[in-house]
């Protein structure tokens, strides 16, 4: 059975939405692990997932404080079965993104970031996928909201760009 991962980022609450949406919290209740890319913007968002998620790894974004920067590192790594996963918030520029994240992130099979509030799932030179959930409470240019849900079976990645409405 593959493990069950939700990838998250750029929540922005309460900035950009009072909450999580429901289909969020059910979701991370489903996931095994959940994947959050930064700018979460408050504590509570940080402490609501602490404590519904069986595994949680998340890092700071550019719009997070000092308190979730004490709590959170810019760069995360933790490996899924055969999977080297690395998560930071921001990749700068889409122009050559993955050939930049191949120099920075050697190793790595999975690379999780935000920032950019727009969805992405593409394969580096090197063979590592990137995978931008976008956000799921401010769309800002996208039709609609999103997060995504991936499934990791031995180094197998299956990732599906999940619409809130």
């Amino acid at each position: 059975m593959p493990t069950r991962m939700l990838l998250l980022a750029d929540t922005h609450v309460p900035k950009r939405a009072k909450r999580l949406p429901d289909a969020v919290l059910r979701a991370v209740d489903d996931a095994d692990i959940v994947v959050h890319a930064g700018d979460w913007v408050d504590t509570a968002t940080l402490d609501l997932l602490e404590s519904r998620a069986r595994v949680l790894h998340g890092v700071f974004g550019n719009n997070d404080g000092d308190e979730l920067r004490t709590r959170l590192p810019e760069v995360a790594r933790f490996a899924v079965e055969g999977v080297e996963v690395a998560v930071v918030h921001e990749t700068g520029p889409s122009r050559q993104r993955e050939a930049r994240m191949d120099a920075a992130f050697p190793g790595t099979d999975l690379l999780v970031f935000g920032h950019s509030h727009i969805p992405w799932d593409t394969v580096s030179p090197a063979g590592m996928r990137l995978l931008n959930p976008g956000s799921p409470t401010d769309r800002r240019r996208q039709p609609v909201c999103t997060m995504m849900r991936v499934g990791i079976e031995g180094t197998m990645v299956d990732a599906t760009l999940v619409p809130l409405t």
